[in-house]
């Protein structure tokens, strides 16, 4: 079994995420939206632990009496809505111009497990889909959070390698999976060509986008200066530079502007966007991407 990758301490705290998915993903989660009510038409799921703020309707007073514990009933209604996940593994996640970055790649896989893991706990189906040029196989996280064990080995497992091709990652996705659904994008957004206009043909084809910018801290702001030499880490190619506190700025302007073209167009195309480095705590990141509000994050980080 592969080494975890997310430790007990922050599964406890996404655990008290459950609930609020669908607040983060509007309209996004609904088909498969779960209630904490019984009644008609309503399929029964599972438990878990109460937590203040909960609605005491949905407590099981059965399990209480014998228990002395408070448990929630967990329901669930129909239809389904596809949730999928687009992680990158081309090899520009596992490079950086500062060896002293947190891994990227790794980063990238914690957090996906996490996004997972909060499906996962609310009976959610994510489909698991690597990338770089082309889709990678996928990977089907279902059952509940019993099932993760699977989830943490398939992303453990993943190697960085191959150049990225958005276009035809888009052009094989939209024929895979035409049914719209959410789709989370875990991704660097690294690639010689247009990332924009495949990301355009993903919402023009009904799928609500969740993009994630990930990017190492010397990828945005670099600490260079004099005679450079960059190499691409998915093609080799060599780039001679003499740089200077001037030149460096001019390029965080210009990573900073290319991040808001790709956030302007997701938003526009009513989806989400979250940037942010892989030096920023995970837990942090998770809260970013799913867009909790300041009283959710200290309700979950001090367990409420």
């Amino acid at each position: 079994m592969a080494e975890p990758l997310l430790d007990r301490r922050l599964l406890e705290q996404l655990e008290r995420l459950t609930l609020r998915w669908h607040k983060s993903f509007r309209g996004l989660v609904g088909g498969r939206n779960l209630s904490r009510y019984s009644g008609p038409g309503l399929e029964f799921l599972d438990h878990r632990r109460f937590h203040q703020g909960d609605d005491l309707r949905a407590v099981n007073w059965r399990a209480y009496l014998r228990l002395e514990k408070l448990f929630l009933k967990m329901f669930q209604t129909e239809p389904r809505t596809p949730i999928r996940m687009l992680a990158d593994i081309s090899s520009s996640m596992a490079a950086s111009p500062d060896p002293a970055d947190p891994d990227k790649f790794l980063y990238m896989r914690r957090l996906a497990a996490a996004l997972t893991y909060v499906a996962l706990v609310r009976h959610d189906t994510v489909i698991l889909i690597p990338f770089h040029e082309r889709l990678g196989d996928p990977h089907v996280a279902s059952g509940g959070r019993h099932r993760f064990g699977p989830v943490n080995d398939f992303l453990a497992a993943l190697q960085p390698a191959g150049r990225s091709d958005f276009l035809e990652v888009a052009r094989q996705f939209i024929s895979n999976y035409p049914r719209p659904g959410l789709l989370v994008i875990l991704s660097d957004f690294l690639d010689d060509a247009d990332v924009l206009k495949p990301l355009q043909y993903l919402a023009d084809f009904g799928h609500e986008l969740l993009a994630v910018h990930l990017y190492a801290e010397s990828e945005r702001a670099p600490a260079l200066a004099g005679e450079t030499t960059l190499e691409d880490a998915e093609t080799g190619a060599t780039l001679q530079l003499a740089l200077d506190g001037g030149g460096c700025r001019a390029y965080t302007e210009a990573f900073d502007r290319y991040a808001s073209l790709i956030e302007h167009l997701v938003l526009r195309a009513g989806g989400r966007y979250a940037a942010f480095s892989s030096s920023i705590p995970l837990d942090e990141a998770i809260f970013e991407a799913l867009d909790l509000t300041g009283a959710e994050l200290q309700r979950a980080a001090r367990g409420a």
